[in-house]
């Protein structure tokens, strides 16, 4: 099997690192670095956000640093998507994730680039950033951090196989590098050498939204809809809809950060108007790569997602304690 073999390149490169520091570049100030075991589709994105707003609301100046995955302009350097002031950049350079994140944190800064370093200084010497969040870090071992948050999903530790068998990016063992775990409700961490604080993490779906002519939320048309989903795993959206109450007309799927064409949404309008919806609902990350394609025939909404770590306040302690501990270790 190739996925035995996968694992041991994982462990043999996460040695390397751990062997040689050097290699590792260090921000002047602390990094909390948010990552998964699995590919995609265990609220990452969501997370980061909570993280953020917690960190800014007890009066840092947060930077969330992000590689821009599937970007359809990468450029070279660093690209600002979002400052403390406002929003800086488009989805073709950020990508649709940090896009996303730069809508949902005003007084964030929301950085690209696939040199997280180079990101985290120009946050910190043009930004005023104060503490960094590295967006997808757990395998970005580049950079060094100070603060490993790990996300694990159920089926991570019931179907344990790396890539290209299961899911996994690298092994179970890997959690033993974990400061703490954030998990599904009711799933047990039991794993040798593992001692990291472990906490339930709340997913949350809230009210459909549209954009209003100002930019401002509004609250979404009642009635059956059409339902769009380009995620890693889509079918909880449909499910969570449907339990809300929604009458889906039909479920569109697209592959994970799929760039809509004009097609793509002439087809969701027909299937809309078709069938008699009153809107097109989709995920947030959707509609950041469907915005510009607006006007829409049809209203399209979001359904904003967050994740919360549980209990809050022992999260919150545990955070600020950890961040504490860092900046009392020397710097560079």
């Amino acid at each position: 099997m190739i996925s035995p073999l996968y694992a041991a390149v994982a462990r043999r490169r996460r040695e390397y690192y751990a062997g040689h520091p050097a290699r590792r570049k260090r921000l002047r100030h602390p990094v909390v670095s948010v990552g998964n075991l699995a590919v995609g589709g265990r609220g990452k994105t969501p997370t980061v956000a909570c993280i953020a707003r917690l960190l800014r609301d007890d009066g840092e100046r947060p930077a969330v640093l992000s590689r821009g995955y599937k970007r359809a302009q990468p450029v070279d350097g660093v690209v600002v998507v979002r400052d403390p002031e406002g929003i800086r950049s488009d989805l073709p350079r950020s990508g649709d994730e940090p896009l996303m994140l730069a809508r949902q944190l005003p007084g964030v800064s929301v950085l690209v680039s696939e040199d997280r370093y180079l990101a985290g200084r120009l946050a910190e010497h043009h930004l005023g950033a104060t503490v960094h969040i590295l967006d997808d870090g757990l395998q970005h071992l580049q950079l060094d951090r100070d603060v490993e948050i790990v996300i694990v999903g159920r089926e991570d530790l019931e179907r344990p196989l790396t890539l290209p068998s299961g899911r996994l990016r690298e092994p179970l063992d890997t959690l033993i590098v974990a400061d703490a775990i954030l998990t599904e409700p009711g799933v047990v961490i039991e794993s040798a050498g593992i001692v990291a604080p472990v906490f339930t993490i709340r997913r949350s779906m809230q009210e459909p939204l549209v954009d209003g002519p100002f930019g401002e939320a509004q609250a979404a048309p009642q009635g059956p809809a059409v339902a769009v989903a380009g995620i890693a795993s889509p079918s909880g959206f449909f499910t969570h809809l449907e339990s809300a109450g929604r009458t889906l007309t039909r479920r569109l799927t697209f592959p994970d950060h799929h760039p809509f064409s004009r097609k793509d949404v002439a087809s969701m309008m027909a299937e809309a108007r078709a069938s008699g919806a009153a809107c097109v609902l989709t995920t947030e990350k959707d509609y950041v790569r469907l915005l510009p394609h607006r006007p829409f025939a049809v209203p399209v909404a979001f359904v904003p997602l967050t994740m919360e770590p549980e209990p809050l306040p022992d999260f919150k302690a545990w955070l600020a304690a950890s961040l504490r501990e860092a900046r009392d270790l020397p710097g560079d």
